[in-house]
């Protein structure tokens, strides 16, 4: 433990930053089946008002006995220690260190001289002791009362330590258990207005008091009053003597410079009352008031959320909400215009409100419509919190504060992502009609672990409907081209219609070179392969072996059987038996040069 001063006041310039004001003020409130009571010791070996060689009457280390109910569950312990000087911030219960996360301070007015409390959250400690006997130690003042004896010139030397211990039980009435601490000095008088209260029955109501350095031989106009009542609990603690080294709970008298007290306030305080002032006064004892708890029965609503179900659309960031807040185990209906915030890690997208009074035990439905912003990911957890003022403010108070949230993991719908697809090619079969194989083609444009092909349609809108499917892509007829194929590419909830070209080309043209011109029905006339109605503009020549011109043809005529235009050749202008020379234009871009070949005509 450190025992130099200038040690514990970088300690206390540290923990300071993370402290309350030095007035008691509202610290924590619960609200349920909840009350409180208080363990704790005084290190003082006697009362310092009377004994002297103060600085050999703290004890090392002090015990107290927990003793809760059977029906009596701890929800939350709290260690507050206290003492002369600066401040002690790391000590040991049941031989667990405990360090300080909250430290108060208090300066006499009159001497000068500083005096601490110091605090923790204990409860995972007490939750695994649970009942029986608790010791504190290493909560060390030596050094100040040596280094400052004004302590003991002025008897204010004390140490001692207090569990303020808030329980649950079944068999309660529903409370309202409130929590101040701070550390004001009472040298004279002080007013401490106790807020945040909801007071429906004053039945059982009681305030508690941790306080330090009261002496039971100084009496001097010392008073404790609630909204102008005077408090007493004779004999233990009489109207003129209220802070005198008492516990209540145990019923002892010699705490030595500390009080665990707790008093009835039942007809103190009115129902419908939010605050309550606390009123003290010591004429010439110093004393140091810490902790003030009350337990007040109290009716409230709960407000619980819950997200049933999401509307959305595909490629939109607008969604719609159905939510349902309800009322449940509750003492009194919850307000119309409660407030409801919607969150995304943190950031506000949207707010609603409760549209009527929700009785004990019922429920109301409602919707929202969102835009989610387009920084969030599409995948995301939405928040929503019923009384939530869009600050993360609560505006109700409630029998459970901490079970308005509800959360829902959405999914933005977004349609499957298809790729741009190049027109398919194919030789023009004559007035651009053409033979596809596009069976697989649609595989290539998309993601197949997201997504699905649906089928190849000549439209959109069957596409769309998803009727009258190509049956047969692997072998497909286009009557003419240019044609658009589209497809369907569905994932869960959307779908994207993709499409590509087919297209047809004039493919180089097969020329046969043998006619026989017998009509026996093969190779009757000079066949050539992709030519007519392909190359529309084509001429064909046919030479003797002698160049002399015997036939011209085109598209608009048919192929030649082997007569010629020349009247002078065989009966019926048949060409003679032999070797003849073509010469084709097809008058195409793509082929600029003209086919020249040979073909040989028998009869």
């Amino acid at each position: 433990m450190p025992n130099v001063c200038y040690t514990r006041l970088l300690l206390i310039f540290f923990l300071m930053g993370k402290m309350y004001g030095q007035n008691v003020g509202l610290y924590q409130q619960y609200n349920g089946r909840y009350d409180f009571t208080f363990v704790g010791n005084t290190l003082n070996l006697g009362e310092n008002n009377t004994t002297a060689g103060c600085e050999n009457l703290i004890a090392a280390a002090s015990s107290a006995t927990l003793t809760l109910a059977g029906t009596q569950q701890l929800h939350q312990a709290f260690l507050y220690w206290a003492g002369s000087g600066t401040g002690d911030t790391s000590v040991s219960l049941n031989n667990q260190t405990v360090t300080a996360t909250r430290l108060f301070s208090n300066i006499n007015s009159s001497s000068g001289l500083p005096y601490f409390s110091a605090f923790a959250d204990v409860t995972a400690l007490l939750q695994t002791t649970g009942n029986g006997i608790y010791t504190l130690a290493d909560l060390d003042i030596s050094n100040e009362l040596i280094t400052q004896p004004g302590y003991c010139l002025n008897r204010t030397n004390f140490a001692g330590w207090a569990l303020v211990i808030v329980y649950s039980d079944p068999t309660l009435p529903i409370n309202q258990v409130n929590i101040y601490d701070g550390l004001q000095s009472i040298p004279s008088s002080i007013n401490i207005n106790l807020t945040n209260l909801n007071v429906v029955d004053n039945v059982g109501a009681k305030i508690g008091f941790v306080a330090w350095e009261g002496d039971s031989n100084l009496a001097v106009n010392e008073s404790l009053r609630i909204n102008g009542n005077l408090l007493s609990n004779p004999p233990l603690n009489p109207a003129t003597n209220a802070f005198n080294g008492t516990n209540s709970i145990t019923g002892s008298s010699t705490m030595y410079n500390m009080d665990l007290d707790i008093y009835s306030i039942q007809n103190n305080i009115q129902i419908g009352d939010t605050s309550a002032l606390i009123q003290l006064t010591s004429g010439q004892d110093m004393v140091l008031m810490n902790v003030i708890v009350t337990t007040f029965n109290s009716q409230l609503p709960d407000a619980v959320i819950q997200i049933d179900s999401v509307d959305q659309s595909c490629d939109s960031r607008d969604i719609t909400v159905h939510y349902t807040v309800s009322n449940p185990n509750a003492t009194d209906p919850l307000p119309a215009q409660t407030p409801i915030a919607f969150y995304i890690g943190g950031t506000l997208v949207g707010q609603a409100q409760t549209q009527t009074i929700i009785p004990v035990n019922g429920s109301e439905t409602g919707q929202v419509t969102l835009t989610i912003p387009t920084t969030v990911p599409d995948t995301f957890t939405l928040d929503a919190q019923v009384d939530d003022n869009g600050l993360g403010q609560s505006t109700v108070i409630e029998l459970i504060e901490n079970n308005n949230a509800a959360s829902f993991s959405i999914s933005l719908w977004t349609s499957p992502v298809v790729q741009t697809l190049a027109p398919l090619v194919s030789c023009n079969q004559g007035f651009t009609s053409g033979q596809f194989d596009f069976f697989d083609y649609a595989n290539t444009a998309f993601d197949a672990s997201s997504a699905q092909f649906s089928g190849y349609y000549e439209s959109v809108s069957d596409a769309t409907n998803q009727v009258n499917a190509i049956l047969t892509p692997e072998n497909y007829w286009a009557n003419a081209t240019p044609k658009t194929i589209y497809f369907r590419i569905d994932n869960t909830h959307c779908y994207t219609i993709g499409s590509f070209e087919l297209q047809t080309k004039n493919c180089p043209p097969t020329i046969y070179n043998y006619v026989s011109g017998n009509g026996d029905g093969a190779n009757d006339t000079f066949h050539i392969d992709g030519l007519y109605n392909i190359f529309t503009h084509f001429t064909l020549e046919i030479y003797n072996r002698w160049g002399h011109l015997v036939w011209t043809g085109n598209n608009n005529l048919p192929e030649w059987d082997g007569f010629s235009i020349d009247k002078n050749t065989i009966s019926n202008y048949i060409s003679p038996k032999g070797t003849y020379y073509y010469v084709l234009k097809l008058n195409d871009d793509g082929y600029p040069e003209p086919y020249v070949g040979w073909l040989y005509f028998t009869f």
